[in-house]
């Protein structure tokens, strides 16, 4: 839900790369460098669900851990309420952390289990100051509430849910703190279809009722577009494509993500499009457009130069030559 059209997170031209250390790196003498997201600007408004969607490999998670300072970007801006958050110390970042929160894909793994659910709810709370005990409890079990849990479930142990209960408990540890902004890094695309609909609906929900703002990154284009206010495409770690949900979807004019929407099964008769190949490998991005390799409009000048994310209608960019 849209709030109003203030920034309250802005990425500029941020960039992240990572040093090769495989076996032929070390043999060849040479250092080489994975490119993962490379000069990707895009604002958040305050209120808003922005979603972030590409195929695996395209530094969706890259991104995001460079966004939150987890990972430290090669260069770019990242600004929380005009302040940049890669000029921050250590120890200045870690007063902001409670404003912006990770919830993570698997939660399997992301849960402490051999902490209970309240344990595990509390911990955040204890950290960031809250030292009276019942204050931190009554916060915790109202959360549980809000994420469809019984007052029961404080007292067990990860190991006694199943994958979405666990997701819902990893989705009140990040929002039992207020954040202002919380990111999402494919919360639902370790569970069953009929469990990711019920996980998008709190989440949907809470975004609502809280008046959070929400990056939500997925590979899945219907689940993007089922919860977001505007939609980024990202491709090889760059920027394709960017519109509200309702525009994109009326009209996606990158090929890219024509093709993305093309593989959904929507009940539509429209005309699928190929993509060719595998996505390059971010040691050795192609020159150029990075999307030519697999692009079947792509000509001479698509392989020589690197088209500019370009605002062709009102709210939506595109980075292609011949898009008008």
């Amino acid at each position: 839900m849209k709030e109003d059209h203030q920034p309250i997170l802005e990425i500029r031209n941020l960039s992240k790369s990572f040093t090769a250390s495989g076996t032929l790196e070390k043999l060849s003498g040479k250092t080489k460098y994975v490119r993962a997201v490379n000069n990707v600007s895009f604002q958040l408004n305050k209120g808003e669900v922005y979603g972030l969607v590409g195929e695996s490999g395209s530094g969706k998670s890259t991104l995001a851990r460079t966004i939150l300072q987890l990972t430290k970007p090669s260069s770019g801006e990242v600004l929380y309420k005009n302040q940049d958050l890669t000029a921050l110390k250590i120890n200045e970042m870690r007063k902001l952390r409670k404003d912006l929160q990770l919830i993570f894909q698997d939660p399997f793994s992301s849960l402490n289990p051999r902490k209970t659910v309240g344990q595990i709810l509390e911990e955040p709370l204890r950290i960031h100051g809250v030292k009276k005990a019942a204050i931190r409890q009554e916060k915790a079990l109202a959360l549980l509430e809000q994420v469809g849990l019984q007052t029961e479930h404080y007292f067990r142990y990860p190991h006694e849910f199943s994958g979405g209960q666990r997701q819902r408990i990893g989705i009140a540890r990040a929002l039992i703190v207020d954040p202002e902004i919380a990111i999402l890094d494919e919360p639902v695309s370790a569970l069953d279809v009929s469990i990711q609909s019920q996980i998008l609906n709190i989440l949907k929900a809470l975004q609502k009722n809280l008046n959070l703002t929400m990056l939500f990154i997925a590979h899945d284009i219907s689940v993007v577009r089922y919860i977001s206010d505007r939609i980024g495409v990202l491709y090889l770690g760059e920027m394709m494509e960017e519109a509200d949900t309702d525009s994109l979807f009326a009209e996606p004019l990158h090929p890219y993500t024509q093709a993305l929407f093309s593989s959904v099964l929507d009940g539509s008769k429209k005309e699928r499009i190929p993509l060719k190949g595998e996505i390059p490998s971010p040691l050795a991005p192609p020159s150029g457009c990075v999307f030519h390799t697999r692009c079947p409009f792509a000509t001479e000048l698509c392989k020589e130069q690197k088209p500019k994310l370009r605002e062709v209608r009102a709210g939506q960019r595109v980075a292609c030559h011949f898009v008008k």
